[in-house]
C-alpha cells in the first residue's frame, strides 16, 4: 500500500474555516463552542483522532461557509491551544494563524458557583482568567480545569 493510499481524503472547502491541530478527541466540543449541533445546516467535516507529527493524535474541523470571530476563537483557544485556524475563501486558504491564549474571556463562559454574583439576578458579566490549565472566575475565585466546553454561556 503507497503512502497517497493512507492519506485521509477529506474535500476542499470552497469557503469557511479550517481548524487544525486540535488534541484527539475534541472535535465535539469544538463544534460546541461553536454552536453547531447539525440542527442549523451547516456544512462541516470532522476528522477526529488521526495522526498528526506533533500531536499522537489530533482532530480537524471544516466548516463551510463561516468565518470564526474573535470571541470564538479566544474561547476554542482554552480546549485547544494548539490549533491552527485557516480562512479558506474560493478554495484558497487566504489566512493562517495559530491561536492565542487571552489573558481574560469575558461575557463566554458561566460560573459553576451558584452563589457567584454573576449568576444573582445583578447585570454583571462574567469573566475569567485564563490559567494554563483552567479558568478562574474573577468574582468568586471558581476554578474550572475540565470540561469547559459545558460551561459556555449560550444565552
Amino acid at each position: 500500500m503507497s503512502d497517497t493510499d493512507k492519506q485521509l481524503r477529506v474535500s476542499k472547502i470552497e469557503n469557511g474555516t479550517v481548524i487544525d491541530h486540535v488534541h484527539g478527541g475534541q472535535a465535539l466540543n469544538v463544534l460546541a463552542i461553536l454552536g453547531i449541533d447539525g440542527s442549523g445546516g451547516e456544512q462541516v467535516a470532522i476528522g477526529m483522532n488521526v495522526p498528526s507529527d506533533t500531536l499522537a493524535t489530533k482532530d480537524i474541523v471544516k466548516v463551510e461557509g463561516r468565518e470564526l470571530s474573535q470571541d470564538e476563537v479566544d474561547v476554542l483557544s482554552l480546549i485547544a491551544p494548539d490549533a491552527t485556524i485557516n480562512i479558506v475563501r474560493d478554495y484558497e486558504v487566504v489566512e493562517k494563524h495559530r491561536v492565542d491564549r487571552p489573558g481574560t474571556v469575558t461575557g463566554v463562559l458561566s460560573c459553576p458557583n451558584r452563589n457567584c454574583i454573576t449568576n444573582a439576578d445583578e447585570p454583571v458579566e462574567t469573566r475569567f482568567d485564563v490559567l494554563r490549565d483552567g479558568v478562574r472566575c474573577e468574582f468568586c475565585g471558581q476554578i474550572i480545569r475540565e470540561d469547559i466546553a459545558s460551561h459556555i454561556d449560550d444565552d
